[in-house]
């Protein structure tokens, strides 16, 4: 069979020639070395006796709490060593008074260990709220230390930082500072919605982000939001004032968007980028204007850092020193990578606001899920009308919601439809009862998704994993769960009542307690978020950059001679229920080995050759896959039997380790060639090597969703192991392989709870492997 691997090169070899060269992205890969640089250089400048880096003058403590944050923000965990000692020498620090010190330490304690310092944090929150300026000018800001004197929004930025951290860990703050922060963020505003270092001063990049943030932070506390609650009753449709302040900031920001500056103040770049970094992140944009914030500053601060020493050094006072500035740029680097978990889809007509009734819905779940899940997570908005597919593909959940009914164009559905065969997740809600009518939203959510999945809603089996995805739930006929199957799991769930009304109720910083059934209903809203979540992704969303690396790109339709085809065989048994999985396998293997390989038929919308079919000797691969049970004729058997015998190999998976494919597959296998069986292969077959150009995969990593956590929640097992591949030899010739455990589902990037089988990467490898081995024994 070597033959045919020979001519795909000759093909192969025009193509890349015409191919144009295109500079390469910044990777998440890139990202993370940076981090682990960054953080080796902040360990070897600690004191290893002390735990404290060295301090400027009057604020003590204040420089070892930004390089701990730092380490904490960049995946050091709170029992490395050079994290404890940090938290002894914090903990010893006595009276701290300074505002920049007293917010940073409390952001630490909040972040490391907040039950064993939650004292200390009381402390410093009542510190931070005793040193506010309650009257002149500044009314309402923070100086350096004290409540006297000219406030600053710099110091007003941090004293906001760690309230915040302080309030979401469960200490209360007096609403008295938040309002009086509000007030003076809002008066010092300028008219061009920036803002500077203080009234009067030129603005600023930095100082605009603070504003920005500052604003959001006490609106979160005090906000009436969307939805609210009088007289004992939920009201969901009353929305709230808007916060034009915000929106003129952000906009301020993208017409003098940078990151290789900080607008306006040209200095102290690495400190607005962390600020970008939150302004970005609370709102929920990917982009600010036209800018990928994210993207383009980890490219920036990734070339400038020092890749010898680790470091990074800026310009201005505080980021000439090297352990400051690396303090800020792992800031940017690790907090603003954080997972997106889930992305509100901007639908419907210019100006609407339907799409969004209740604005702090989605990020009250994701702060909500994130808690429960012990790691930080992160939410988007993105605009369908704009957006490609591989933006889509940026969040692993897009969650719809409105009252008017569901318009969407042509391309709009078929990049759904794209984005879900990707391995994407839809969540939707209608938002109806109190007070909202979303009968539209309802009949037309449910006639476009049988239109573009072929099958309509229907309600979630009371078994199905949904309902203990994260925490055991009961199904409610209040709160219903409808569904569509598409590709290896149910991949579109739907609710005809509001959730996301319930949500806003669950602001992180909220002291309000309603009680009785309201609060039930909001922790039960909160909980099918979260589970939802939960079994969309496996509780394994991927940082920012680390983009599926199956996506389709469409080269594999640009067919050329000399190209060879799989095919695909069809059977009763669910023969196209994952139906990107091969193009995949055969688009990583292209990209692997400069192959021209592609799936037969592509001009077939299901891609499915027969058994039967006449001209089945033109494909030497034949792939199949399923998670039904299924029987050939006589006929089929017969066809099948006398290709493989004459040269031809079959490769096949049960889908999701499916038991019923896999016994039909094995007896069918059987009554083709009843005095041969199949077996499994040995550790040292020399598929498992890289002696045909493929991967060392002699150790897999196997995932086993069957295992269930505290309240029956799955809790996927991912052990190391051999691969598990049987076969049947022909002639001494390896004639049929197969694979009980799924290497499907994980082809199309889904990170299913109910899939037993290979993680993506080595499921990619073992079939890269098997298309190798096929090629050249």
């Amino acid at each position: 069979m070597a033959r045919y691997l020979a001519a795909a090169l000759m093909a192969t070899a025009l193509v890349v020639a015409n191919t144009p060269v295109l500079r390469a992205e910044i990777t998440a890969a890139e990202v993370q070395e940076a981090l682990d640089r960054g953080v080796t250089y902040l360990k070897r400048q600690q004191d290893p006796d002390k735990g404290n880096w060295p301090e400027y003058p009057l604020q003590a403590g204040g420089l070892t709490a930004l390089c701990t944050l730092a380490m904490l923000n960049s995946g050091v965990p709170v029992d490395d060593p050079a994290v404890q000692r940090s938290l002894e020498y914090l903990r010893g620090v006595e009276k701290p008074s300074m505002t920049y010190t007293l917010a940073l330490q409390t952001m630490v304690f909040c972040a490391a260990e907040p039950e064993k310092d939650r004292l200390l944090i009381r402390r410093n929150v009542k510190l931070l709220e005793s040193s506010q300026i309650t009257s002149g000018d500044t009314k309402g800001a923070w100086t350096y230390g004290g409540n006297t004197g000219t406030g600053d929004n710099s110091n007003s930025q941090f004293a906001l930082m760690g309230l915040y951290e302080a309030q979401r860990i469960g200490i209360d703050v007096d609403e008295r500072t938040w309002r009086l922060a509000q007030e003076y963020w809002s008066r010092i505003q300028k008219a061009d919605g920036s803002w500077g270092y203080a009234e009067g001063h030129p603005s600023s990049g930095s100082m605009t982000c603070a504003g920005i943030a500052a604003l959001i932070i006490t609106g979160e506390r005090l906000s009436k939001g969307d939805a609210r609650v009088e007289g004992g009753r939920v009201l969901c449709c009353g929305a709230a004032e808007e916060n034009n302040r915000v929106e003129n900031g952000i906009r301020w920001l993208a017409k003098h968007f940078s990151v290789r500056t900080n607008p306006g103040g040209r200095v102290y770049v690495l400190y607005y980028l962390y600020g970008l970094e939150r302004v970005g992140r609370f709102t929920g944009s990917r982009f600010i204007g036209d800018h990928d914030w994210y993207r383009e500053g980890a490219e920036y601060l990734v070339a400038m850092q020092d890749k010898a020493a680790g470091y990074w050094k800026g310009e201005g006072h505080s980021e000439n020193n090297p352990v400051v500035a690396t303090s800020l740029a792992l800031l940017f680097l690790s907090k603003g990578r954080r997972p997106v978990v889930v992305a509100q889809v901007k639908h419907g007509e210019v100006g609407s606001n339907d799409w969004n009734a209740h604005r702090g819905g989605v990020h009250n779940l994701t702060q909500y899920t994130g808690k429960r899940w012990k790691r930080d997570l992160s939410w988007q908005n993105v605009n369908l009308a704009s957006a490609t597919v591989d933006d889509l593909l940026e969040s692993p959940v897009l969650f719809l919601s409105g009252q008017a009914a569901l318009r969407l164009s042509e391309a709009e559905k078929r990049q759904l439809v794209e984005y879900v065969n990707r391995g994407g997740f839809i969540f939707a809600e209608a938002c109806d009862g109190n007070g909202c009518d979303g009968a539209e939203f309802d009949r037309s959510f449910r006639a476009v998704i049988e239109e573009m999945f072929k099958s309509k809603l229907q309600p979630l089996r009371a078994d199905h994993p949904i309902w203990y995805a994260d925490q055991r739930i009961e199904p409610s006929a209040e709160r219903p769960l409808l569904g569509v199957e598409a590709c290896c799991r149910t991949s579109v769930v739907y609710c005809p009542k509001s959730l996301s009304c319930y949500w806003e109720l669950a602001r992180p910083l909220r002291v309000e307690r309603y009680g009785g059934e309201i609060e039930a209903e909001i922790n039960e809203a909160c909980a099918i978020g979260a589970n939802v979540l939960a079994y969309a992704t496996n509780r394994e969303p991927r940082y920012k950059l680390d983009r599926p690396t199956l996506a389709r790109d469409g080269s594999d339709q640009n067919l050329v001679r000399g190209t060879l085809y799989v095919a695909k065989l069809d059977h009763g048994g669910g023969a196209d229920d994952a139906p990107n999985a091969l193009g995949n396998l055969l688009l990583v293997t292209a990209r692997q080995t400069g192959l021209r390989i592609a799936q037969a038929r592509a001009d077939d919308p299901v891609h499915l050759v027969p058994p039967g079919d006449p001209d089945l000797f033109k494909y030497p691969i034949l792939f199949m896959h399923g998670r039904r049970g299924f029987r050939f004729s006589d006929a089929e058997r017969s066809a099948l039997a006398s290709h493989l015998e004459r040269g031809g190999i079959l490769f096949a998976d049960s889908i999701c380790a499916s038991t019923a494919f896999a016994d039909s597959f094995r007896a069918e296998i059987s009554a083709m060639f009843p005095d041969q069986k199949l077996v499994r292969l040995p550790a040292e077959h020399p598929l498992y090597s890289r002696q045909y150009g493929g991967y060392d995969v002699s150790s897999v990593s196997l995932r086993d969703p069957l295992v269930r956590g505290e309240g029956g929640a799955p809790a996927a097992k991912i052990s190391k192991t051999a691969p598990y591949l049987e076969g049947l030899e022909i002639d001494g010739r390896l004639a049929v392989v197969f694979s009980p455990y799924d290497i499907s589902c994980a082809m199309e990037n889904h990170a299913s709870v109910e899939c037993k089988g290979y993680v993506t990467d080595d499921a990619a490898k073992l079939g890269v492997n098997i298309l190798l081995y096929a090629l050249q024994q």
